[in-house]
């Protein structure tokens, strides 16, 4: 009798096998992407403003939606505005501390962005795995001065290019090793700093500690580029770089421009905002110390000082609340040599609740480290609503000399009040040559400061003069709203 063969499987098919480790690959990836997402914290640095708030949360909701599609576990997403224990939180360095207790141990990243930072979550993940999240990393898309500026208190004057800091529109990110190592160094190096001016230079210069620390790493995949753009393929971030238009513009006639002047500047200040910026706006008068009906400006019988102009911008405020004749809901004050678009104002204020308290312009700091308070710097236009102007007055906070400055007593007068500053980084306290370029490249400006060594209708012509493509972008954008 003939034995009986032994069985055998057949082989596999090839491309079953392909397929078997393709899945396996996929498995294998899907994995590992579900769990360093749970070792990210996002942090969105977020105004309380209601406009800003509802916008940092469409953020929140829209990280959480793409992640819910890579398990069930949802990452910590933080809304700096709802960690504000103080008035400085806005300045990332104070919460150091709070990071490393909360999440020091269980988890990689703190991953920061801005409330129109756009984030594609996959490729975020895969970007990160790229770096060992055991050692100590600063991460983002970089930038650097041209040119040594007084923003930076002209550091590194001798090649000012050498130093790198971050966009926070593209996103940046520290390694949880390097936030428990920040965290202890402010256990015993408290922040001394006085000014807080541009707050990604001041954060990288901290890490860096003069060379001690680690320098910014840049990361081709945190962007700025359009989320539309062709570039952005490639990109982790992206940044929605248009002007907020939320519907109509404001009225002219509901936006009062006060212009700050003084005899001296009558004949050199004066003609360039008529030359420039003047024609956009219904309802515009000068101070001065002295009145002269040629132009015209108003005597307030304030004293010119040579700073501060406490004094002067009170009476401005008072003049606008007691005895203009209209009820304009907004008030904007401006130096004489501000530089400054009407139009795209009246659109940005679209935005905004007139019968909120809103104090809105590029926001500086002063002693925030030890409990001061946040301001909006006078050069780059100070947009006050009506009832944010009410409730200041009705507290009596004043000056304390005509000669105090004004932007800080304001600072400190709003913050008594618990009415927080509104940031917005389309004012500029300095000249467009005082700003990376890259950094100017996604905005669309509503104004800059300082007449010295340019020509100042060149750069309102050039930056901030109404264009067709303002036009063109305010239609578009009504589109994608209509659209959402």
């Amino acid at each position: 009798m003939r034995p009986c063969p032994c069985w055998s499987p057949a082989p596999p098919a090839p491309e079953l096998v392909w397929n078997l480790c393709l899945f396996l690959f996929s498995l294998n990836i899907f994995i590992s992407l579900f769990t360093e997402l749970q070792e990210i914290v996002f942090v969105i640095q977020s105004q309380s403003n209601s406009f800003h708030s509802k916008r940092a949360e469409d953020l929140e909701r829209n990280i959480l939606k793409q992640a819910e599609e890579l398990g069930k576990e949802l990452p910590r997403v933080l809304l700096i505005h709802q960690m504000d224990r103080h008035d400085g939180a806005w300045t990332i360095l104070p919460l150091m501390q709070d990071f490393s207790a909360s999440y020091g141990r269980n988890s990689s990243w703190i991953f920061f962005c801005e409330e129109d930072t756009r984030i594609q979550i996959v490729k975020l993940l895969e970007t990160l795995r790229r770096f060992d999240k055991s050692k100590e990393w600063f991460l983002g898309k970089a930038l650097y001065d041209e040119e040594s500026t007084i923003i930076h208190h002209y550091a590194f004057a001798e090649n000012p290019t050498v130093f790198k800091f971050p966009d926070f529109a593209a996103g940046w990110a520290l390694s949880i090793p390097l936030v428990n190592k920040l965290a202890n160094r402010l256990k015993s190096e408290p922040l001394k700093s006085d000014f807080t001016i541009d707050l990604k230079h001041e954060i990288a210069l901290y890490i860096w500690k003069k060379g001690n620390g680690p320098h910014l790493t840049p990361v081709p995949e945190f962007c700025t580029d359009d989320l539309n753009s062709y570039k952005a393929v490639h990109c982790a971030t992206m940044f929605s770089n248009f002007l907020p238009v939320c519907g109509d513009p404001v009225k002219k006639e509901d936006i009062f421009v006060a212009v700050k002047t003084c005899r001296k500047f009558h004949r050199d200040r004066i003609p360039i905002v008529k030359q420039t910026w003047e024609g956009e706006a219904a309802l515009v008068e000068y101070y001065s110390d002295y009145a002269e009906t040629s132009i015209p400006t108003i005597d307030l019988g304030v004293p010119n000082t040579e700073r501060g102009h406490c004094g002067k911008t009170f009476a401005i405020l008072e003049r606008f609340l007691n005895h203009s004749s209209s009820k304009t809901p907004w008030l904007v004050i401006v130096d004489d040599d501000t530089l400054i678009s009407i139009f795209r104002l009246r659109k940005l204020l679209s935005c905004y609740d007139p019968n909120e308290p809103v104090f809105l312009g590029e926001r500086y700091g002063y002693g925030l480290g030890t409990g001061g308070y946040s301001y909006i710097t006078g050069g780059g236009g100070m947009v006050f609503s009506r009832e944010a102007i009410q409730k200041l007055l009705a507290s009596k906070c004043q000056c304390y000399s005509n000669d105090a400055p004004d932007d800080m007593v304001l600072g400190m007068c709003f913050s008594g009040l618990g009415i927080p500053i509104t940031h917005c980084p389309l004012f500029h306290q300095a000249r467009p040559m005082d700003y990376p370029k890259d950094y100017l490249a996604h905005q669309i400006p509503i104004s800059f400061h300082k007449h010295w060594n340019v020509d100042p209708v060149k750069v309102y012509f050039t930056w901030l003069a109404p264009k067709m493509e303002d036009s063109f972008t305010e239609k578009k954008q009504r589109r994608i709203r209509e659209d959402l």
